[in-house]
């Protein structure tokens, strides 16, 4: 099949960077355009990035001697290259949004990673095995924008992919009330031992911001789409508390769970198993057959990557117990930097193409 062109916009970045390495051999995307600051702006992609390369493998060929974009002044350079973009940049929030709606306006889906468009109202912010028929707003947005084939749809924060996930397929049982814990890697904060070496033996009990985004954030995944907008869900109640660990990625969760019709643990253990999503239905490429999986050994899951599950992409579940206050608790494990960004984004992208809403110029 003739592969979809792709932009990078803040490809110099910790995510920009996996989004590279994401498309170095994705079957339907090819890399065409990489853009960046003013600082990043002209020199080859391999002088930018320089010694800040933070990914595991070698940076990949067919990006080494790229030219660098400017994100900001080349819009309509990068437009008129590729079919879309994603979109990882490092700017403040009102920058962000009138950065990606510049793109949108010139006619070219933007794929975001970032946050700043997650609470407008009529942008899907969409993890696609659970709330991918929030695509249907899109044609309300388009019509806000003035576009043809313009648009913006962002993913989720990435530590809500691992216990939103766990908890979707359970709603139908009335999930009241989740207390959730996140014990979240240094790369969500783009950072490694070597640029952050305060972290190691060390624990930070506080994330700005994350906690909000912990507790809202699902109530738009839950939500309804009405009128052109996207209306939040009334429930569950959620609070949460957010910590940065020592671990390079990997985000787990504790969560305790009230449900207004208690399942029995064997029910809810056959409906994680059983659980498929939009994705697994149209076996996008970067979808696992298998999306959670839950392991009935008391150690799991780990932070270690090689516990995690179909390449980063499923969520791990273990320690599935009852609880004194609450009626279950369970600890759950995703690959922050894969499912929970550049590669949660890109399975976004898939599905956009699957279901029409990208098509090639």
């Amino acid at each position: 099949m003739e592969k979809y062109r792709v932009g990078v916009i803040g490809g110099t970045g910790m995510v920009g960077q996996r989004f590279i390495t994401l498309l170095e051999h994705h079957p339907w995307f090819q890399l065409a355009a990489i853009a960046a600051s003013s600082r990043s702006a002209g020199k080859t992609y391999e002088q930018a990035v320089g010694s800040r390369w933070a990914m595991k493998t070698p940076m990949p060929e067919q990006a080494r001697n790229m030219v660098v974009l400017n994100a900001e002044s080349d819009i309509e350079t990068i437009a008129s290259q590729v079919d879309f973009v994603f979109s990882a940049v490092d700017m403040k929030k009102e920058e962000i949004q009138a950065l990606e709606e510049a793109y949108a306006k010139h006619e070219c889906p933007v794929v975001s990673n970032n946050s700043a468009h997650r609470w407008t109202a009529d942008v899907p912010m969409v993890v696609p095995e659970i709330n991918p028929e929030h695509l249907e707003v899109i044609p309300a947005q388009r019509k806000r924008l003035g576009t043809q084939r313009g648009f913006i749809a962002v993913k989720s924060n990435c530590s809500l992919q691992s216990y939103v996930p766990a908890l979707h397929p359970l709603l139908p049982f009335g999930v009241e009330q989740v207390l959730v814990c996140t014990y979240q890697a240094i790369s969500g904060a783009g950072k490694t031992f070597e640029t952050w070496p305060e972290m190691v033996d060390n624990v930070i009990p506080y994330i700005g911001g994350e906690e909000e985004k912990s507790e809202r954030e699902p109530l738009k995944l839950w939500g309804r789409v009405e009128n052109g907008v996207i209306v939040n869900a009334d429930g569950p109640a959620i609070t949460a508390q957010c910590l940065r660990v020592p671990a390079s990625d990997g985000h787990m969760a504790a969560v305790f769970v009230r449900f207004r019709n208690k399942p029995s643990m064997e029910e809810i253990k056959s409906v994680w198993a059983g659980f498929r999503g939009r994705a697994q239905q149209l076996e996008l490429p970067s979808a696992p057959k298998q999306f959670l999986h839950y392991f009935e050994e008391p150690d799991r899951p780990q932070t270690r990557l090689d516990r995690m599950c179909e390449n980063g992409m499923a969520v791990c579940i273990g320690r599935l117990r009852p609880d004194t206050q609450y009626d279950y608790k369970f600890v759950c494990l995703s690959h922050n930097t894969l499912r929970g960004a550049a590669g949660g984004a890109v399975l976004l992208a898939e599905l956009l193409c699957a279901e029409g809403y990208i098509q090639r110029r």
